[in-house]
């Protein structure tokens, strides 16, 4: 070098300025030998930087390790059953930065749905009973035990009836856009909510409390004992609603979504 540092200009200050203007250096490979063999003001330098080279790679391992991981992981399949609904939960699920793809209910086998490796399945309301759901009852049957699965009104009642139970006509009629006050366990989906909330209501069937299989215990009701929601003993995250979260009659809906999406 042109020049070498005496003990006086090894400040922090002066180390660093003579980086900046040392356009004499050689290589700055010097910088890996082993510290004792460097003259003492390349020592500092050393020292100086090995701690933010070894962050700076720790940071960049990370990086890559959680890039490798979400892109090995397939998006939430969104089954719609032919509802407008759909596109309302779909909202939700962008919104809270869910990555999902959406599939007509006769679009898919469940076999290509299986290839795609779903993080979470999501089965949509919609027209009719479960028996008109396409591959509805299927998915829930053959890759539920291994797939987080939210059923949403008719998902809801698919969930009831692939596990032994049965859909019958609501005792109060037809519930089109109105609104009940819930009761539940604060387990799962309503984890956090208030107790009871209010919840948007359009359907005309139930699951039949009184045919409610043991597979599945009752996570929610109404005053009158109308089965609102229910859960897989086994694989508890199996899960449905009966009412509409994506609603906006409902009061804690997009928090019902988001604990499905923090639970994937």
């Amino acid at each position: 070098m042109a020049a070498q540092l005496g003990a006086s200009d090894c400040s922090s200050t002066a180390i660093h300025g003579r980086v900046r203007n040392a356009q004499s250096l050689p290589c700055l490979s010097c910088l890996r030998r082993p510290c004792s063999r460097l003259p003492g003001w390349q020592r500092h330098i050393h020292h100086a930087r090995r701690p933010r080279l070894r962050c700076a790679r720790s940071q960049a391992g990370a990086h890559v390790a959680v890039t490798a991981m979400a892109a090995a992981q397939g998006p939430v399949v969104v089954i719609d059953n032919y509802d407008s609904f759909t596109y309302n939960l779909c909202q939700y699920l962008g919104g809270l930065g869910c990555k999902h793809i959406v599939l007509k209910n006769d679009e898919k086998t469940v076999d290509e749905i299986r290839a795609m490796n779903p993080r979470g399945v999501l089965v949509s309301p919609g027209p009719g009973r479960p028996e008109d759901s396409g591959i509805s009852l299927q998915i829930i049957r053959d890759l539920g035990p291994d797939v987080p699965t939210f059923g949403v009104c008719m998902g809801h009642q698919c969930i009831g009836q692939i596990f032994g139970g049965r859909v019958v006509r609501a005792p109060s009629g037809v519930m089109h856009g109105k609104k009940s006050l819930v009761w539940h366990k604060g387990e799962g989906l309503l984890e956090g909510l208030s107790n009871p909330f209010e919840a948007a209501r359009y359907h005309s069937l139930v699951i039949d409390k009184d045919s409610c299989p043991d597979d599945l215990e009752v996570t929610a009701w109404t005053e009158d004992g109308t089965i609102m929601g229910v859960r897989h003993k086994k694989y508890s995250h199996i899960q449905g609603v009966q009412f509409h979260p994506e609603s906006i009659i409902t009061s804690n809906g997009m928090r019902i979504v988001q604990n499905f999406v923090d639970a994937l």
